[in-house]
């Protein structure tokens, strides 16, 4: 068994390793091959790719993505190699807290890797809410982006707009009284969402569901959550939010919609 780096060419090469059920993978990986802060690996087991995963780095906080084994060589023990291989990528760039996403699958190799549950995800699917958009809501301008990166920081304890920077620009807010109370990032991941106040939070997520049925947030947010209930929709499944390292006072609460699995 060997460790590599997973360059662009092996993306192509990933079919046997996507998940039934999951969006394609290879975008994730081109995106990762193409990044300087992300570290991808493949396990090398007689010349095939028996497993993958990734690390992402923002600063001193990383997540990993990804850990896919091979079915031929499930229940090996490699699952847990690639996470501590890339618990050790982390390590290796200073980072104090390292957080990842679980399936109901992973989450035991997790553990035993030392991580421990922070929170769930909640995950709906067939959404279909049409509502006029609020004047409040409004399409990003260059003035907003301070305010912006603030919120995001304050919430998610995460210095990450150095890649949101390239969505600010398709994305929109929610201003009141000229303050910025919340964003949302269409082509960004998923679409993501971030507001400090209730009103401002699902005033966003009316304007993602005109366009999208699909979202997934902390089952802390229960204002979320509750506007679902409300109109009868029911999460189709949860995921565990999971973190190894410092622990963070990021506001759950204030997430309406994440950007993905593998970047908060």
């Amino acid at each position: 068994m060997e460790v590599q780096p997973l360059n662009d060419n092996d993306v192509n090469l990933l079919g046997d390793l996507q998940p039934s059920g999951w969006p394609n993978i290879i975008p994730s990986f081109r995106f990762y091959t193409a990044s300087s802060f992300c570290f991808p690996i493949k396990i090398i087991i007689d010349g095939k790719i028996a497993g993958i995963g990734a690390t992402i780095i923002h600063h001193k906080i990383a997540w990993l993505g990804h850990i896919f084994v091979h079915p031929e060589y499930r229940g090996k023990g490699i699952g847990g190699y690639i996470t501590q291989t890339l618990v050790d990528k982390a390590k290796q760039h200073h980072c104090e807290t390292i957080n990842l996403i679980a399936t109901d699958l992973g989450a035991p190799v997790y553990a035993k890797a030392g991580f421990i549950t922070e929170t769930e995800y909640l995950f709906f699917k067939d959404i279909h809410i049409a509502s006029a958009r609020s004047p409040h809501v409004i399409p990003y301008k260059e003035e907003f982006r301070e305010q912006i990166a603030y919120i995001d920081y304050l919430t998610s304890q995460e210095n990450r707009m150095f890649f949101c920077e390239e969505h600010l620009t398709r994305g929109l807010v929610y201003c009141s009284n000229n303050m910025v109370e919340g964003f949302y990032l269409p082509t960004l991941g998923e679409g993501l969402i971030i507001a400090n106040n209730p009103d401002a939070g699902i005033e966003l997520l009316k304007a993602h569901l005109n366009a999208n049925d699909k979202v997934a947030f902390p089952k802390d947010n229960l204002c979320a959550a509750t506007f679902l209930y409300e109109r009868e929709f029911k999460e189709i499944r949860t995921a565990k939010r999971m973190i190894l390292g410092k622990p963070r006072n990021v506001i759950l609460s204030n997430i309406y919609n994440r950007i993905a699995g593998n970047i908060g």
